[in-house]
């Protein structure tokens, strides 16, 4: 079954997400979506703050206006001019675009962490200054304080990514990878410790996820320490939004830039690479062709996957561990010398298992997808895991499936039962062991479909013969059914002048 949300706290996503689509009108979800965001990291730094600020007037020292006070306990300092309740005050002035726009300048001028990062085009004609302070009155009605409503509200922040994501199709895609997806990358990996890197982080979902990991664990934060990339400008400040929202520090390098000509952690050796890389698109090859990275051979400049399947190896410490999403294709491909690669990639022993997941767990593709994990230091040397979850998950709308959690643990205890060799055996149909010599029979193709095989049918204990007599009975009394019916549709047709 899958886990079952709170209801309040669902409402309270729904609500914020009902009060955020007001703002909506004649903009593209792409718009007003860094609007919508902006506006809960406003409010939920504004909340923080005001917590702080309260417990500083009752102390009576005087030092609730001092700066070092709140970065000292990694709170943002909010100035009086971008406080909620200023904001609040002003909801429903003609200037409220330009009110907004001011605040977020000056939340930038006291915190050098976000300089740069927030959005400050409130005041632009196309957004109606009429809706814009309903939002705000809507949000001013939502409590957030205390520990466990700010968690609800960095669930809102992913439920409306979520949505944002829905609303723009393939290019949501860019910024948002499933969260029963991450789960499952995360429940594998594992990343208690060390350092976790997404080179294509989009709005941090690899890093939200690991958090969440580690702390429903009882591990600590500090243990693990988050680097990250993103080429798309506006969906490296929501990065850098989503993860203060969550309390994660974390280093996306200075400016937002691509991995491939302009990579920010050169000497970077990750302990866990987590990804979601944008599928099968071009790439600069010829910008980068002679760089180390491409040890297993050069990618085809039409096709980035195994571009960034060497780009996170190249990265990965000497016992590092990745996961990372790519389309299906990837598992068999021949062209541009990529099954070379792959071969290559597999003769070193690189490939530790390979998940085939569902169709439809994304937004913004109907392309099946798989999930591989490579390790440079594998448990079980010379084999490969395969697993089979195409039938898996459950329809939560008229065209999205999501793994439940019951799917995700069933995963993820079938490769670590494989990796300690304790209590696993193949399972016609879902999970297979794999020698790399078979996988090299099969022309190092990884298609789970084609080492799993099929699904064994439990013998129901009905011999052949009577199970045969029973069907060809039925069969005979279908097909005098199917005359009854071909006489009856006759006798109609003649009824109105037409004969057959």
């Amino acid at each position: 079954m899958a886990k079952k949300e709170n209801t309040d706290d669902l409402s309270f996503e729904k609500r914020l997400w009902a009060a955020a689509d007001k703002l909506r009108g004649n903009m593209d979800a792409s718009e007003y979506k860094h609007v919508v965001l902006g506006l809960i990291f406003l409010k939920y730094i504004s909340d923080k703050f005001e917590e702080k600020y309260k417990e500083l007037v009752e102390e009576g020292e005087g030092f609730e206006e001092d700066l070092d006070e709140y970065i000292s306990e990694g709170i943002f300092f909010v100035p009086e001019n971008a406080r909620w309740e200023y904001i609040r005050n002003h909801a429903t002035s003609p200037e409220i675009g330009k009110i907004v726009d001011e605040a977020m300048v000056a939340i930038e001028e006291n915190n050098v962490q976000l300089k740069g990062v927030l959005p400050k085009n409130y005041a632009r004609p196309e957004l109606d200054k009429r809706r814009l302070g309903e939002v705000i009155n809507e949000f001013s009605n939502l409590k957030l304080y205390g520990k466990e409503e700010r968690d609800i509200l960095g669930r809102a922040y992913e439920y409306c990514l979520s949505m944002f994501a829905s609303a723009e199709g393939k290019r949501g895609g860019e910024f948002y990878t499933p969260a029963c997806v991450v789960k499952t990358l995360v429940e594998v990996l594992q990343p208690f410790k060390g350092r976790v890197y997404d080179p294509c982080c989009g709005s941090g979902g690899m890093f939200v996820q690991s958090a969440k990991f580690v702390e429903a664990h009882k591990g600590n934060l500090q243990d693990i320490s988050i680097y990250g990339q993103e080429s798309n400008p506006t969906t490296w400040k929501m990065c850098m939004m989503n993860l203060a929202i969550r309390g994660i520090e974390a280093n996306l390098g200075e400016y937002n830039a691509d991995s491939f000509t302009k990579d920010q952690h050169k000497t970077l050796k990750a302990n866990y690479v987590l990804a979601n890389p944008p599928f099968n698109m071009e790439w600069p090859q010829a910008q980068v062709a002679d760089d180390p990275r491409w040890k297993y051979g050069l990618p085809p400049a039409a096709n980035a996957n195994y571009a960034w399947m060497q780009h996170m190896i190249y990265h990965l410490s000497p016992e590092g561990k990745l996961g990372l999403v790519l389309a299906n294709g990837s598992l068999s491909t021949q062209n541009g010398g990529e099954g070379e690669i792959r071969k290559e990639i597999i003769e070193n022993d690189l490939v530790e298992c390979i998940i085939a997941l569902p169709s439809q767990l994304f937004y913004t593709t109907q392309i099946p997808v798989s999930l591989w994990f490579i390790t440079k230091d594998k448990e079980r040397k010379g084999e490969v895991l395969f697993i089979d979850a195409r039938n898996m998950g459950e329809m939560i709308s008229r065209k999205t499936r999501e793994l439940t959690d019951d799917d995700i643990q069933k995963i993820a205890q079938t490769v670590h039962n494989w990796q300690k060799d304790y209590d696993y055996e193949d399972i016609s149909g879902f999970c297979k062991s794999a020698e790399n010599e078979e996988i090299k029979e099969n022309d190092y193709i990884l298609t789970p479909g084609r080492y799993v095989g099929m699904e064994e049918i439990e013998d129901d204990g009905i011999p052949f013969e009577e199970k045969m007599k029973k069907l060809t009975g039925e069969l005979s009394e279908l097909f005098k059914e199917s005359e009854k019916l071909e006489e009856e549709i006759k006798k109609n047709l003649k009824g109105i002048g037409y004969e057959l």
